[in-house]
């Protein structure tokens, strides 16, 4: 047990630390490129904010190195832990997840916190405060662009590479300790749903912070000249001060609240995956129960009135809802994904059919959740409530990225049992652990698409206050060519990172074939195979393929906000300007959303359907129906670790760059 997880310890420090190399390349170069801005007087660009875009990028950096440094050092002493109690497999793997969460919250909170101190000494004026601290969410996103794309590129071609050749191919069973590309799989999910989901989220908590803060400090600048009202900002200037600390202070609170909340999950032994999903869902619910009674206290306290806390609470229950929604339609227990492996018996083209249909459908629900919550929100406290909201749903964040990144730690010590050769009641409670964060996994993507969005909006409001765009004609060209080219950068994004899976599982494919084929006594368990060669291989494409689709993400508002500046009281303001940028946001938005959210449920629907045969129904193993369900978990694995993913930070970065480069189009 111990071989098994240094070997993929050092995959994953392997991976990170190549990563890091190329990220930090990118970190001087935009550092640069701000730094160049920010001469320009004209060009309204702090230099501060350069210093807040390198904290940000280190400190999502962090996060994302510390959560996955406890997650493969968690993955043997779950197994340990599961060879005695289910419970006691549960509390290790939790544990490991609870450190994730708690150090994403607490990274994001220090860093904003310490940067609002410092600023406000040195500035004291806070709309530059403010206008730097976006700085700090653009450090955060541009890590995560990179953690997202590079790990989604190396799990699923790991993963994809092992299923083709090791089940479909050879016919071993998954996690068979004959098949070359096992370990670089184990690294994949810690590098890809623990370091690349933290630095997601980093970004989505941090972000949803500053939007709020920096519509609050908008609001003292324009509410009293009147301007305020006009741009629905929904505070008045004599609050502006509260209305900043709120956000602070509700984050805060979620932090101790989810700590003390993770304690309530245990599990007793023989539980089944109703009641372990139920002893995840005591905590989550609890965390949320008492911070919803919180964010009333803080906004009566802070004198801010009923409707921000309001807007907060629509944000809390819009991700409750999402995420109960998104478990409907990936687990097995309910009829959407028993009917997907049902279809499989009528081959692998019908499971892939039915997968795209289901994940089509799974769109409607939290499309109607975030409109609600939207309008809610706005209602109760305008613009504010809008960015408010999206800090009320990720206000237990330390708690539910917890349940998310317990998934990969439990994943792993099942593959490190089934490798170890432990007994048959050890698989079967990481087994049991496993299942579950599969679902806790599809959540956690539902959870993440959610807050994205969320935060996206809050991020495109500041960014409309900021530039003062206070109308816009719906017939404007500017803005309707903005929302085709916001709405093809989703696909054109996708259609990179699903190209790139392909690329780099090619190549593993074939490192396997050669292994199968030329190391002797191979299948037959007398020789081992050469584990490294493939975590190397599945690094360099992953390294290579994600530079591309990160940097292009970066590009496009950089070029068009540089381009709307510099074409302003000339004749080509009318082909391009401010209502382009908005047309991008907003189209952007609606359909990475939609398609993230196609995406992933599909993907996890289809993971789990397979499941759902390999434990004995519809013929189990080796049937017919579950080699189709193995082709539709192949399909949908990018689907749902790679491009869906990683259109969550597509929208957010094209907000946030936007709204740091904002001052240009003031």
């Amino acid at each position: 047990m111990q071989r098994i997880a240094r070997a993929v310890q050092q995959g994953a420090a392997a991976f990170l630390r190549r990563e890091y190399v190329y990220v930090a390349i990118f970190v001087v170069l935009v550092s640069a490129l701000l730094l160049g801005l920010s001469s320009v007087p004209e060009f309204n660009l702090s230099p501060w904010t350069v210093v807040a875009f390198v904290s940000g990028a280190l400190a999502s950096g962090l996060a994302g190195f510390f959560g996955m440094q406890i997650a493969v050092r968690a993955n043997s002493r779950t197994t340990q832990a599961a060879s005695k109690s289910l419970d006691g497999g549960l509390r290790v793997a939790f544990a490991s997840g609870s450190v994730m969460g708690t150090t994403v919250v607490s990274l994001a909170l220090l860093g904003i916190g310490v940067l609002i101190i410092v600023l406000s000494g040195i500035k004291n004026d806070p709309q530059q405060v403010a206008g730097a601290l976006t700085g700090f969410g653009f450090g955060g996103t541009a890590i995560a662009i990179f953690a997202r794309v590079g790990g989604g590129i190396f799990t699923k071609a790991a993963d994809v590479g092992a299923d083709l050749v090791g089940k479909t191919e050879a016919g071993i069973p998954e996690d068979d300790p004959r098949n070359p590309a096992v370990i670089a799989d184990n690294v994949g999910d810690n590098v890809g749903d623990v370091a690349g989901m933290g630095s997601d989220l980093f970004e989505s908590y941090a972000s949803s912070i500053i939007a709020a803060i920096s519509l609050a400090v908008l609001s003292s600048g324009v509410a009293a000249s009147g301007a305020g009202s006009t741009l629905g900002i929904g505070i008045p200037a004599d609050k502006a001060g509260a209305a900043q600390a709120y956000p602070l202070l509700i984050a805060a609170l979620g932090l101790i609240v989810s700590i003390g909340c993770t304690f309530l999950v245990r599990a007793q032994e023989g539980a089944t995956q109703g009641q372990l999903l139920g002893s995840l869902r005591r905590g989550v619910y609890s965390a949320s129960a008492i911070i919803a009674v919180l964010m009333i206290v803080v906004a009566l306290l802070l004198d801010l009135g009923i409707g921000v806390a309001i807007a907060a609470i629509a944000g809390l229950l819009a991700g409750a809802g999402i995420g109960f929604s998104t478990e409907y339609f990936t687990s097995d227990t309910y009829r959407p994904t028993r009917y997907l492996a049902e279809s499989s018996e009528g081959g692998p083209a019908i499971v892939i059919i039915q997968g795209i249909a289901l994940g089509m459908l799974s769109v409607v629900v939290p499309a109607l959740i975030v409109i609600v919550a939207t309008l809610v929100a706005y209602s109760a406290a305008g613009l504010y409530g809008v960015a408010i909201a999206a800090v009320g749903m990720l206000s237990t964040l330390s708690i539910t990225l917890a349940t998310d990144a317990y998934g990969p730690v439990a994943d792993n010590a099942g593959g490190i049992a089934e490798m170890s050769h432990l007994g048959k009641e050890v698989r079967e409670r990481t087994d049991a652990l496993d299942a579950l964060g599969n679902t806790t996994a599809a959540v956690g993507k539902g959870f993440a698409i959610g807050s994205a969005l969320m935060t996206a909006l809050a991020l495109i409001a500041a960014f409309v206050s900021v530039t003062g765009v206070q109308a816009i004609n719906i017939l404007d060209a500017r803005l309707i060519t903005g929302f085709i080219l916001g709405g093809m950068l989703p696909l054109l994004f996708s259609a990179q990172t699903m190209t790139a899976v392909g690329k780099a599982a090619r190549g593993v494919v074939v490192e396997v074939r050669r292994q199968f084929k030329e190391i002797p006594g191979l299948m037959e368990g007398k020789a081992d195979p050469d584990y490294a060669r493939c975590v190397a291989i599945s690094t360099d494409n992953a390294i290579r393929q994600m530079i591309l689709p990160g940097a292009l993400a970066v590009a496009i508002p950089v070029l068009l906000i540089l381009g709307a500046r510099l074409a302003r009281d000339t004749e080509f303001e009318r082909f391009l300007g401010a209502e382009t940028i908005v047309g991008m946001l907003i189209g952007s938005l609606l359909v990475a959303f939609m398609v993230a959210v196609l995406m992933a449920n599909a993907g996890g629907a289809w993971d789990n359907a397979k499941k759902y045969i390999e434990r004995g129904n519809l013929g189990g193993k080796g049937s017919a129906a579950h080699k189709a369900a193995v082709v539709g978990d192949t399909v949908g694995d990018p689907f749902k670790d790679t491009s869906g993913p990683s259109l969550n930070i597509l929208l957010k970065l094209l907000a946030i760059v936007s709204l740091v480069m904002a001052p240009l189009l003031r």
